[in-house]
């Protein structure tokens, strides 16, 4: 079963999709987006849904470090609400607590990526290290 992985944003969302046997992560593309103009992307999102046959998605819940739900991880629930209704797939929430901030780490880090490179490809990165923590705790 193939699982897809979103890291929501404003302005973009980055999308991973599983391996066949669920075992590893790859970062398929960044979605623009726009939530003022309510344009979510859920068009190319289906057709990558298809393209993969994906039969779930987990979406990256940014909860505040308290662990309270903030504005932006209401906005993660609204989206997973409108992928559910648009898609007919079950939707899982994975509490993503800096991962693009361990993204960032790892494109400064590891891969001297200029900041340029990097805030095209942080999104996509982020869906990865998220859905990788999901297959992993499953």
């Amino acid at each position: 079963m193939r699982i897809m992985g979103l890291d929501v944003g404003s302005k973009t969302v980055g999308v991973a999709v599983s391996d066949l046997m669920g075992w590893t992560a790859q970062g398929i593309e960044t979605i623009p987006i726009n939530e003022e103009a309510s344009e979510f992307g859920i068009e190319r999102l289906k057709e990558l849904i298809s393209n993969y046959e994906v039969e779930k998605v987990v979406i990256g819940l940014p909860k505040n470090m308290n662990n309270s739900i903030g504005f932006r991880a209401e906005a993660s629930l609204a989206y997973g609400e409108l992928v559910k209704n648009e898609t007919g797939l079950p939707v899982e929430y994975i509490d993503e607590r800096l991962t693009t901030v361990q993204a960032e780490k790892m494109l400064i880090n590891e891969g001297n990526v200029s900041r340029k490179k990097r805030k095209k490809v942080i999104d996509k990165l982020a869906a990865v290290i998220l859905l990788q923590n999901y297959l992993d705790a499953h």
